[in-house]
């Protein structure tokens, strides 16, 4: 059993002609009979995206989280506005505070609003469906809840912190991904995945048997990637070899070229506010 989809890019970094851009990502997702919002970037670009690209926001059935940094959460209030039926998705953890602090620049805060957070909070609970397991939502859809780290070299990619003063690291165990079952193989979606690409992709194929992957779409958060991790990526994607591998967000432009580069077996391409990617 599998079934085909339609994915639209509603939010990114890049966006083509009319439409806007953000430090952000949302997909609209079009699968086994349900009609998904994974993420709703940073509060910015959601709305006019999606009334531009004819998206009706209020007939999703779910809502999926990837994490709570504000570039994913940031439009979710906006999103609940507009929609008063769909099943939220999210890990328990999602409402943590927390924070980025480099050595250059001042702490940041850059967990959920509060405003977002307390409208999450206020949900009816028959909506808001929050669990660290991996879980289906249709026969053919699931998400992964929390993804096991078994390759130290991959970081959650950055100085993220749970306190401003940095005493108390972030690993972001609300990391999760979505993934169809298509008939190609298994299509993987990613937020910033966090947990590291191999560690992600592999725990889906743990959970499938072991199934093929067909395709990659997401951030894929190697933009300060160590050369080692890199490589090791790299190493894998090969040995892989998906069909397409759509990277974006937080993945990083040179990234993306190095990736085309080195993966003559795969369609690496980079995605923008509007792009659309399914099966045939």
């Amino acid at each position: 059993m599998s079934c085909r989809f339609e994915l639209t890019v509603i939010c990114d970094n890049h966006a083509k002609n009319e439409l806007l851009s953000e430090h952000g990502l949302s997909f609209h997702i079009l699968a086994d009979g349900l009609t998904i919002l994974f993420d709703t970037g940073g509060g910015e670009t959601l709305l006019p995206n999606a009334m531009k690209l004819g998206i009706d926001l209020a007939n999703c059935t779910h809502l999926v989280l990837s994490h709570g940094h504000y570039d994913h959460t940031g439009g979710i209030a906006q999103m609940l506005a507009k929609n008063t039926h769909c099943s939220v998705i999210a890990h328990p953890f999602i409402l943590s505070e927390r924070y980025s602090r480099h050595a250059d620049r001042p702490v940041k805060r850059i967990g959920m609003p509060v405003s977002v957070r307390a409208v999450l909070q206020q949900l009816d609970p028959v909506r808001l469906h929050c669990s660290p397991v991996a879980s289906f939502i249709s026969d053919n859809i699931g998400i992964t809840g929390f993804i096991p780290r078994t390759h130290v070299f991959e970081d959650t990619g950055g100085p993220f912190y749970l306190d401003e003063t940095g005493q108390f690291a972030d690993l972001i165990p609300d990391d999760q991904a979505l993934w169809i079952n298509t008939p190609q193989g298994l299509v993987v979606i990613l937020g910033c995945c966090h947990s590291g690409v191999i560690n992600t992709v592999e725990y889906i194929r743990q959970l499938n048997d072991g199934a093929s992957v067909a395709g990659i779409i997401g951030g894929l958060h190697l933009l300060h990637a160590s050369a080692e991790r890199l490589e090791q990526t790299i190493i894998y994607l090969k040995k892989l070899k998906p069909q397409f591998i759509y990277a974006g967000h937080c993945t990083g432009d040179d990234v993306i070229v190095k990736l085309r580069e080195n993966l003559r077996d795969t369609a690496v391409g980079q995605f923008f506010a509007g792009m659309q990617i399914g099966t045939e």
